[in-house]
C-alpha cells in the first residue's frame, strides 16, 4: 500500500526547516520499500545567490541532502515514528555519488529512495534524483537514526 505526504506531514516527520528543508511533497511511499518525493527548485533558493551568479545551479551536496531527507521520511514512516527533540537522523555514508545533469531554477527534482538494508537503526538506500525522466544524480546513502540526550 502506498501513501502520500503534504508539507504539513513532512514538517511533522523531519526536523529540518527553511532554508534546509528540501522536500516539498511525497508522491508515493511504500513502507519498508521505497519513496518518491519532489523538491520544487526556484530562483528564490538562498544558495543561488552565490552558486553561481552568472548561471544558477543547485549544489550537488544539496541534491544529496534532498535525497537523504526523502529517505529519512521513508525510514520514519516505515517504523511509524515521529522524530522528537531526542531523535535525529545522521548521514553515515555516501557511496558512488554521480551527477549527470545540472539542476537549475524552474526544475522539479524527483527524489527516489529504496531501502536496501535496515538493521539496528542503520539504513542503507539506493537513491536517485531526476528532472522529468532525466537522471540528475544517484548514490548509495547510509543513515543512522539515533537518540540524543
Amino acid at each position: 500500500m502506498t501513501s502520500t505526504m503534504d508539507i504539513h506531514d513532512i514538517l511533522k516527520r523531519l526536523p529540518h526547516r527553511y532554508p534546509f528543508l528540501l522536500v516539498d511533497r511525497v508522491l508515493e511511499l511504500e513502507k519498508n520499500v521505497r519513496v518518491r518525493a519532489i523538491k520544487n527548485v526556484t530562483i528564490n533558493e538562498p544558495f543561488f545567490t552565490g552558486h553561481f551568479p552568472h548561471r544558477p545551479v543547485m549544489p550537488g551536496v544539496l541534491i544529496l541532502e534532498a535525497m537523504a531527507q526523502a529517505a529519512a521520511l521513508l525510514s520514519f514512516a516505515s517504523v511509524d515514528q515521529y522524530p522528537g527533540e531526542d531523535t535525529v537522523v545522521y548521514f553515515a555514508g555516501i557511496d558512488g555519488a554521480r551527477f549527470k545533469r545540472p539542476v537549475e531554477p524552474g526544475d522539479q527534482l524527483i527524489l527516489e529512495a529504496t531501502i536496501e538494508r535496515a538493521k539496528a537503526g542503520i539504513y542503507k538506500y539506493s537513491a536517485r534524483a531526476l528532472v522529468g525522466e532525466e537522471l540528475a544524480a544517484e548514490a548509495s546513502l547510509m543513515c543512522a537514526v539515533r537518540s540524543i540526550t
